[in-house]
């Protein structure tokens, strides 16, 4: 990666000298914020204490609802309207920020502090190129005397050279839409970074990108915290990434702070059971129990899904594009095949292929045998009571407006199936296979958590009678306690139902977990494929076990290994032991 600097003005703060970690910079008293509802007053943030020093990472971790995000943008200025601080005050430096009019705010924002926003999608204009959109920071903030638009290209391509992002001269001309999730959200770290900031707020900047971009962003951060001083707050569900990264944690909980501690303390002896919780789940092995390993009798049938030499290819302004290249493999009935690889590697494309919203180019698809790789309108239509798909985000895939009641029952009503009563009937025993209390059925998704959300596009998806569901990036937006309790549900609908499973995710450890088989693909080419145990443990490929290498949650692996090893070591007999030292 380049690591050219963004040009700097003698009065800019990206100049300014490293600190000492141990110099403060942030300080958060006694905070408290209330979302506000018909009268109703709900604490978000209760009586919160924090301080960051300069160059110092600190990660802040807790489940859906925990209050992180909330403290995050309080200490931006960025509440929503039904947010209110009621108490406790907010110092940068030698700022108060809480007392700080809008006017003054305006200029501290992307200054003196940065914010990685987590929703790449609704953070850039989509109708201004890239280039335009990270120009204009220099633009609104500029410092000293105008500069030629040459010299901010020249940042702007040195800013898309250090996050990463390859063809920089290409990017400056495109537009979001022809970005990845994974490029996109590295063109909103390019734009916090570009002043270089005091305080670099992110909000859960790397939950949508694959392992090796995320390791190659948080080196980024790191790097900037050791050279430049600049303190980052963190904010994240994934105490893999956190561990790994950041010199403390502090961990939330219906919106208090339960912990605040070095990551090494935090790793060694959780005071909280919370933490111990969230460590647990966050520790990187694969439980076999939760992965489908157990094949169903029908397996022995036809695969649920075979593909031949599957190819797709694009056509561009800049010519053709071929983003699947002879893809080709099986997935017996109940079992979970998971696709990984980055950002661009055709996971999800070959997956929208499969379910037939995308034409292949060349090849075949089979679902259960039969070959669908030309259906018709008609044919289509019957193909998706069989098979589903369940979205990356909820909250964009259940409609706002509906009660749980109509959103699991609508495909009852666009297939025509069955009288209301029936159909009533059919919706209440889909919510009580996907755990979810009647009294719910009422309420529309905004009033749900993620987890719950989520349990209602799985139960619309299974409203059909579906055999075969295709997950893609199911549970990237999920923290790691919610993640645990779908993958629980997905296992046990899997037994019960004799479902299968085709996984596409960035996230390794959730794959290990519950993946039968695995598919590694790189560059729209399939470049391994076996059980899981044997790609995670053994892998042929260079690129496998690069990806592999990239996994976060190395100091958690090095903590489970060496309990592990301990827990051996005290199984072990005397007797045993006198033998191995005579040896």
């Amino acid at each position: 990666m380049n690591t050219a600097e963004p040009r700097a003005h003698p009065d800019s703060p990206r100049t300014r000298m490293p600190h000492s970690p141990a110099e403060p910079l942030l300080h958060v008293r006694g905070l408290r914020v209330e979302y506000r509802h018909h009268g109703t007053a709900t604490p978000a943030v209760d009586t919160v204490d924090l301080t960051v020093g300069r160059g110092e990472i600190v990660a802040l971790v807790g489940e859906s609802g925990s209050g992180k995000s909330t403290l995050a943008k309080s200490i931006i200025g960025l509440l929503p309207a039904a947010a209110h601080r009621t108490a406790g005050t907010i110092v940068l430096g030698d700022t108060e920020l809480t007392g700080a009019r809008e006017k003054d705010l305006e200029r501290i924002r992307g200054r003196r502090i940065g914010l990685v926003p987590q929703d790449p999608g609704a953070s850039l204009d989509p109708v201004r190129t890239i280039g335009s959109q990270l120009a204009e920071v220099f633009r609104l903030h500029r410092t000293g005397p105008r500069r030629s638009r040459g010299s901010v290209r020249d940042d702007v391509l040195r800013l898309l050279d250090l996050v990463g992002i390859d063809r920089a001269e290409e990017r400056l001309g495109q537009y979001p839409h022809e970005l990845s999730g994974g490029l996109k959200q590295r063109v909103l770290i390019a734009i916090a970074f570009s002043l270089r900031p005091e305080l670099l707020i992110a909000d859960e900047p790397t939950s949508a990108l694959d392992v090796t971009v995320q390791a190659r962003i948080l080196e980024v951060f790191e790097r900037l915290a050791r050279e430049f001083g600049t303190a980052v707050l963190f904010v994240t569900h994934d105490l893999a990434v956190a561990t790994d990264h950041a010199a403390r944690v502090v961990v939330m909980q219906k919106g208090r702070i339960i912990e605040d501690r070095p990551v090494a303390d935090i790793l060694a002896t959780p005071e909280e059971e919370y933490t111990a919780r969230l460590l647990d789940e966050a520790s990187p092995r694969r439980r076999p129990a939760e992965a489908g390993t157990h094949p169903r009798p029908e397996a022995r049938n036809a695969p649920a899904i075979e593909v031949r030499g599957l190819t797709k290819d694009f056509r561009g302004k800049r010519g053709q594009h071929r983003a699947v290249d002879g893809v080709s493999f099986s997935i017996e009935q109940g079992t979970t095949f998971s696709l990984v690889g980055e950002s661009g590697s055709g996971k999800s494309t070959t997956a929208r292929m499969i379910l037939r919203l995308l034409d292949p180019t060349s090849g075949h698809i089979l679902i259960h045998g039969d070959d669908v790789t030309a259906a018709s309108r008609q044919e289509k239509r019957e193909l998706w009571q069989s098979l589903q798909l369940v979205y990356q985000n909820p909250d964009s895939a259940l409609d706002p407006r509906l009660p749980v009641r109509d959103i699991v029952g609508e495909p009852l009503l666009n297939y025509r199936l069955g009288t209301r009563t029936e159909r009533s009937t059919r919706v209440a025993e889909l919510l009580e296979q996907v755990d979810l209390p009647p009294g719910l059925a009422g309420k529309r998704p905004l009033e749900l958590s993620g987890g719950q959300r989520q349990r209602v596009a799985i139960a619309r998806a299974l409203a059909l009678g579906a055999r075969t569901l295709v997950l893609d990036e199911a549970l990237s937006a999920l923290d790691v306690l919610t993640q645990a309790q779908i993958l629980t549900l997905l296992a046990d609908l899997q037994q019960d139902l004799g479902l299968t499973y085709l996984f596409i995710s960035h996230d390794l450890h959730v794959v290990e977990r519950i993946s039968t088989t695995v598919g590694v693909m790189r560059r729209g080419h399939l470049v391994e494929t076996g059980p899981t145990a044997e790609v995670f443990g053994n892998p042929a490929s260079e690129y496998t076990r690069a990806l592999l290498a990239s996994n976060p949650g190395h100091r958690l692996r090095a903590l489970s290994e060496s309990r592990s090893e301990a827990m051996r070591a005290a199984r072990t007999p005397r007797s045993d032991l006198s033998a191995l030292s005579t040896q």
